[in-house]
Formats: C-alpha cells, structure tokens, sequence
C-alpha cells in the first residue's frame, strides 16, 4: 500500500499532464494518465492515512486484529481500481467515448466502492491522527448531531434511496452533458456516485441484516438496470455532447449510447445480482444456524 501511494503520482508525472474537459486536452494525444489534483491528491492522501492507521493499530495490538488482512487487501484492491477508474487511460477515454466513461462509473459505484466499503477504512483512519485528535474524532462519532445524522444517511432504506437518486439525476441528458463539458460538474458528479455508493454498501454490510440487504441489492439492480434499458433503447440520441466523438472510435453516436446502455443494463446488474445471492445464501445459512440451536435447545 505504501509503494502504490507512491508509484501512482510518480507514473502520472511520467506522462505529459492532461487535464479533463477542454482546459488543456490535445486531441491527437495517445491514450494518456489524467493528473487531475483533486482527484489524485485525495487518493494519495487517502492511501498514506490508511496505512499509517493501519501500522499502527497492528503495531498496537497485533497484525491481523482490529483490522483482518483480507479487509486491508479490500481496502487496497478498492483503492486501486479508483484510481485506474479516474487516473487511467480509461478516464482519459471515457471524455471521449460514452461506453467507456460508463465503464469508468461502473467501476466505481459497484467495484471500487463495496471493495472499500467491506474494509472498514474509517478506523485506519482515525489511528493515523494523533491520539488526542482521535479521541476528539472518535466521540464526535459516537454521540451528538454527528452521530444522529450519520445513522440516518447509513439506515439501509436511506443510503438505497441517496444512491438511486444520484445515478438517476447525473443520467439525466442535460445533467450528464453539463458534466462532460463543465469540470466543476464532472467533479460533482464523481464525488457523488462515490459517496453514494460508499454510504449504500456500508449500509447493507453494518446496518442491514442480510436478507434485507439482498432485497435492497435487488432494488438497485431492477432500477439501475431499467436505466440502462433505457439508455440501450433509446431510438435517438440523447447524449449529444457525450457521443459527440463517437466517429473517432469507429461508432456512431446512437450505437455509442447503446453500448453505455448496456453496459450498465447486463455487467452492471450482473454485479449486484450476485452480490444479492451472496447475501440470500448468508441470511439461508444463519437461519439454518438458529434453527438448529432452536432444536439443541
């Protein structure tokens, strides 16, 4: 984890800096890494408090407690498919070509995010702060309006809702061509479908039992995957800025839509479809569990 927090800026140094939506993109550039600071210095950072935590609580109380390696290798294996998902060539391409930047999202919302999501990063975190900054961290957590509004937002029912809403409202034609054309909104819309997610896996792995967790995986792959029938079969384009270079790549703009579409449509919901059954077949194997101690009783 430590040599990846610094191998990722070192590479994107090695390459001529492009920068997202027409402030300073050449268009006969090769494929390229994308330096975008707002994105690479919270992914560096990120990187560097979550293994400082980590040395340090297993330093403290032994490598493997607090916090296992599969969830440390989690957090790693999340951390780096966001940054191919935003850094990488595929960024760099998914300006350009509507399928690719949905593949870039995809990755995000339901790669990236559960992978962060089940490493339960925010105790990393607060043992990278000082000890009496922790503590300060820790209460405000645990008590007060902090704690009152971070139980809303994560409630299984909420965070469904809030990610819903956020795929939903950025697939909006207008909205999601304000993005490709505006920075300020791309950023926007990045942070929201990652926060979005991040809150909508946390949800179902800590507040939800998990039969209710794979019903609400259910939900999510019936309405994203309505989305992108949608999309898919459109009779016209609706992302005229989006599939505008569409002809560069060998496609036209409608097939371009198509092929977003159904990336979201089938691999997408493929995702969430098997993470529902994994969630069926741990609420089978509990119930089983407490039938049988129901019977030895």
């Amino acid at each position: 984890m430590r040599a990846l927090a610094v191998v990722l800026p070192l590479s994107l140094l090695a390459t001529p800096p492009v920068f997202a939506h027409g402030t300073a993109v050449d268009a006969e550039a090769p494929l390229s890494w994308t330096f975008d600071p707002l994105v690479v210095v919270p992914l560096v950072l990120s990187a560097a408090l979550y293994t400082t935590g980590l040395w340090r609580l297993w330093r403290r109380a032994g490598v493997g407690r607090g916090l296992r390696g599969w969830q440390a290798g989690c957090y790693g294996a999340g951390w780096l498919a966001l940054a191919l998902a935003l850094c990488s060539p595929l960024h760099w391409a998914g300006e350009r070509v509507f399928v690719f930047h949905m593949i870039e999202h995809e990755i995000v919302v339901a790669v990236a995010a559960p992978l962060i999501a089940v490493s339960r990063p925010v105790g990393a975190f607060l043992w990278a702060l000082p000890p009496a900054m922790r503590r300060r961290f820790g209460g405000a957590l645990r008590r007060g309006p902090a704690r009152r509004l971070w139980d809303l937002i994560v409630d299984h029912r909420n965070a469904t809702i809030l990610h819903g809403v956020a795929l939903w409202a950025w697939h909006a034609p207008t909205l999601f061509d304000l993005s490709v054309t505006n920075l300020a909104a791309h950023r926007l819309q990045h942070l929201s479908f990652l926060a979005t997610a991040l809150l909508f896996w946390w949800s179902l792995l800590r507040r939800a039992s998990a039969g209710a967790a794979a019903w609400r995986l259910l939900i999510t792959m019936l309405h994203t995957s309505a989305l992108g029938a949608l999309i898919a079969l459109a009779p016209r384009v609706l992302y005229d800025a989006q599939t505008a270079r569409a002809a560069e790549w060998g496609l036209t703009p409608l097939e371009d839509q198509q092929l977003a579409g159904f990336v979201m449509w089938v691999p997408a919901g493929a995702i969430y479809a098997g993470a529902a059954l994994a969630f069926v077949g741990l609420w089978i194997g509990r119930a089983g569990r407490d039938g049988r101690a129901v019977l030895r009783g």
